[in-house]
């Protein structure tokens, strides 16, 4: 199993919508090397949701990868922000992953506490300038997550 950190505004997706929803396709990754990771992501592996672009960011919760290479369908859509006029449904450029919520977290672990906590070194989201929005996440790292997540 591996573990990876995923954002999301808050306001686009959060982890209350996903605790409702349960279910979600990952969609709208439009970052190569994101993409990539998406793309090595396997049934099972576990994720941090993390909510960006608000006040304070942070860690929310987490869920888990429900299924694998899934072909992002928003590449297709004409009407959609994040269609992609060079990819076809025989050779999509685009895949992504559907995630299932696991938990919200009882302690929000803000990106101050973050940085706090870890060097860039050991997790690059507390990277200044970081705007990937999927990354990997060592094993060590994510035991002291789920650690600080249950004060």
């Amino acid at each position: 199993m591996k573990y990876w950190l995923m954002k999301s505004e808050p306001d686009v997706y959060s982890i209350d919508d996903l605790e409702r929803d349960r279910n979600e396709i990952w969609d709208g990754v439009r970052n190569y090397q994101a993409r990539n990771f998406l793309k090595s992501m396997a049934l099972g592996d576990l994720a941090f949701l993390y909510h960006s672009n608000t006040k304070p960011p942070g860690i929310a919760g987490l869920m888990k990868i429900s299924e694998e290479m899934v072909v992002d369908p928003t590449q297709f859509d004409q009407t959609n922000k994040y269609y992609d006029p060079k990819s076809t449904p025989v050779a999509p450029r685009w895949h992504t992953v559907t995630v299932t919520y696991v938990e919200t977290f009882k302690h929000y672990i803000s990106l101050d506490e973050l940085k706090d906590k870890f060097d860039p070194d050991e997790l690059q989201v507390v990277k200044r300038g970081n705007r990937l929005s999927v990354m990997p996440i060592t094993e060590t790292v994510a035991k002291r997550i789920l650690a600080l997540a249950k004060p």
